[in-house]
């Protein structure tokens, strides 16, 4: 297994600033108009232009020069690609690069070394770090070796997020809906629904492709980042950069316009805050063809680490400049 260099503990939370009292009518919309252990949307063998640029030109370019290639061509194919798609052979996206940047053909070789088969892609619309998590996350719950134990730890964990959104001037009203879609799909995985059936993998696939449903938890998961950030200031003020300007933000004005607001992506401050409040363990593998000092195509990893619960594997997520997928170490969905 490649080593994961860096890890977070969890620190004390502190004295929360006063948010502002939501409505229902104030929320991001959630409904289908941007309608699918990381760049925006995928392009495919038969669309990439992007990688049609000279292997030489493409490996010199700057992270924030590629950054910008995937953000302005592979968001235009966004609305056709589904909110959560099948597992896929990491052949798929070797394929893709492989007219391309060479840096990212041996990165993509050495995950596949490592055991990492798959990818589950998620849509490019600035959601995917909050989708793929929560995605992730249930599947992890229910693929968990005492799934019992999985589901209560969570549910456990979920009702404490109630009192923090509140104390952090959220109106429950404004939550609640979110957040029973979210523990009902969790509690699914040992509890029938109506039909008298159990959470599958098929299953929540189909839920995380409803936008109701998936945007649903999204919404949940940018208002718990954003009471967790607020009810810790100190340890993300020094940290919340504007991106457009590269100064210092006011920590109430960025949670509201980066981290409460649909369609903004996620840095490394909004990971922190969620994988710290839910509990959850995330390791992030990065795509970003750039050249390692110590192996040739070696992929760096970032672990997040938060809890420990027997038998439940960390949410692995792959990264790439703009964007959020997740990795796995299976190449197809599996039998039920």
């Amino acid at each position: 297994m490649p080593d994961t260099p860096e890890s977070y503990d969890v620190p004390p939370i502190s004295v929360s600033p006063e948010a502002p009292k939501l409505k229902i009518s104030d929320l991001p919309d959630v409904g289908e108009a941007d309608v699918n252990g990381r760049p925006p949307s995928y392009t495919t063998a038969e669309d990439a232009e992007l990688f049609s640029l000279p292997p030489s030109d493409l490996d010199s370019l700057t992270p924030l020069q590629t950054y910008e290639m995937n953000e302005n061509f592979l968001s235009e194919s966004v609305p056709d690609r589904p909110l959560i798609a099948p597992l896929a052979p990491m052949a798929t996206l070797r394929t893709e690069y492989e007219g391309g940047s060479q840096l990212f053909v041996k990165q993509i070789d050495w995950l596949t070394k490592y055991g990492y088969a798959g990818i589950r892609r998620t849509r490019g619309d600035g959601d995917c770090f909050y989708r793929s998590l929560a995605f992730a996350y249930i599947e992890s719950i229910l693929l968990a070796s005492d799934k019992a134990l999985a589901v209560t730890s969570a549910i456990s964990v979920l009702e404490s997020t109630q009192s923090l959104l509140e104390q952090a001037g959220f109106d429950r009203m404004a939550f609640e809906d979110f957040y029973d879609c979210f523990v009902n799909l969790i509690k699914r995985v040992i509890t029938p629904d109506n039909a008298g059936q159990l959470l599958s993998s098929s299953m929540l696939l189909e839920e995380f492709n409803m936008p109701e449903v998936s945007n649903s938890v999204v919404v949940y998961l940018r208002l718990l980042t954003s009471a967790h950030i607020r009810a810790d200031p100190d340890s993300y003020i020094p940290f919340l950069l504007d991106p457009d300007t590269g100064e210092l933000n006011d920590l109430q004005q960025f949670c509201i316009s980066q981290v409460e607001a649909m369609g903004k992506e996620a840095d490394h401050v909004q990971i922190i805050a969620l994988s710290r409040v839910l509990k959850v363990n995330i390791t992030v593998a990065y795509l970003d063809g750039r050249p390692h000092n110590s192996q040739e195509g070696k992929v760096d990893f970032l672990e997040f680490h938060n809890a420990d619960i027997p038998g439940m594997n960390p949410v692995i997520l792959l990264y790439r400049p703009g964007h959020y997928d997740i990795l796995d170490k299976r190449n197809e969905e599996p039998l039920e």
